[in-house]
């Protein structure tokens, strides 16, 4: 059994999880990752403005997902819904828009292009 799991993950997985990441690092040093995200954010911020039910319903379309899905969706968009998990809260207002502000934020700043 052990063999069939090393097989598996060395000769599946690993091999899987180094072609999606291995485009990452030319993304976030070229500023790309800031642009997408960039665009994400300012439609975060317009559904918010325009139609906050939308970002419920964006929460429901990730959640009702395949776990598997839900996983890489979650591991791909990780800042934008931990915003739409903050913003479904039941707190105040300022609270979540100070939350969410700084989440965003803290996410294009960290996709800032740095020099080599």
């Amino acid at each position: 059994m052990d063999t069939l799991i090393t097989t598996l993950v060395d000769g599946v997985l690993v091999p899987l999880v180094n072609a999606i990441t291995a485009p990452i690092p030319f993304l976030a040093s070229s500023g790309i990752l800031l642009l997408v995200f960039g665009a994400l954010w300012v439609a975060f911020a317009a559904a918010l403005v325009r139609d906050p039910t939308r970002l419920d319903a964006a929460w429901h379309r990730v959640r009702a997902m395949p776990i598997v899905v839900q996983a890489l969706v979650w591991l791909l968009f990780l800042p934008l819904l931990a915003g739409v998990y903050l913003w479904r809260r039941t707190w105040p207002r300022v609270a979540r828009l100070t939350l969410v502000g700084g989440l965003a934020c803290w996410n294009l700043l960290m996709f800032l292009p740095r020099p080599a």
